[in-house]
């Protein structure tokens, strides 16, 4: 089994997906309106991506802009219609108003999406303490994964912070893979991945042309191979 670090790509649609695969990605973050920095797709859009790739599969679960987790029985049924779809990994996470995490939410996702793996994403990035978020969600079953950039600001910020994290890998809390993204750059991997970070996630670094223009595969090969390197 390769041991390759992990390079995710935010996709729209198919042909984001097709060109994301092509370009080396190993998994996909699938997302819509990117306006509200990424909402759950639709269950068709999954569908058509699940027959156009066979790279995995991470579906997000929020329905508004914002870190709170709204109309929670909304988001449920989302879920079991993508599970019934034949989603079997998702993205999530929610705070409440004091900043820590939304466990009743979580935990409600978590339950609807029966055991499948799922990120953390960068709620973790206005918590007002990480340390404590990671060890109260610790041990929810098929929490995998965070999806951060270190700090709101992204990983210009954030790097010390990712830094300090990587370094605790394995303790209590600090199992789940390190997924970076937001705000990142070519020149952060070498000192990220010194430190053991294997897992990096991209959006508008895999669109050249902007939001409004699909997924260049070559700039996914670029990262690919710098990944790699």
């Amino acid at each position: 089994m390769s041991k390759r670090a992990v390079l995710e790509v935010i996709a729209l649609g198919a042909e984001d997906a097709v060109a994301a695969q092509a370009g080396g990605a190993d998994r996909l973050e699938l997302v819509t309106d990117m306006a509200a920095d990424g909402l759950t797709p639709s269950r068709e859009t999954f569908a058509e991506i699940r027959a156009r790739v066979d790279i995995s599969l991470r579906v997000m679960l929020r329905l508004a802009d914002g870190f709170a987790a709204g109309d929670v029985d909304a988001l449920v049924r989302r879920a079991r219609e993508l599970r019934a779809e034949g989603a079997d990994e998702f993205v999530l996470g929610f705070l409440d108003e004091a900043g820590g995490p939304d466990t009743a939410a979580v935990e409600a996702l978590v339950d609807a999406v029966d055991g499948c793996r799922w990120t953390f994403h960068r709620a973790i990035d206005r918590a007002a303490d990480r340390d404590a978020l990671r060890k109260q969600l610790a041990d929810l079953p098929g929490l995998d994964t965070y999806l951060t950039a270190g700090a709101s600001g992204g990983v210009d910020d954030g790097l010390p912070t990712l830094l300090a994290e990587a370094a605790r890998r394995g303790e209590p809390g600090y199992e789940p893979q390190l997924l970076i993204g937001g705000g990142l750059r070519l020149d952060h991997l070498p000192r990220l991945k010194a430190a053991g970070v294997d897992a990096f996630h991209i959006g508008g670094a895999a669109r050249p042309d902007g939001w409004s223009a699909p997924v260049s595969a070559e700039a996914v090969a670029t990262w690919r191979a710098a990944v790699d390197a």
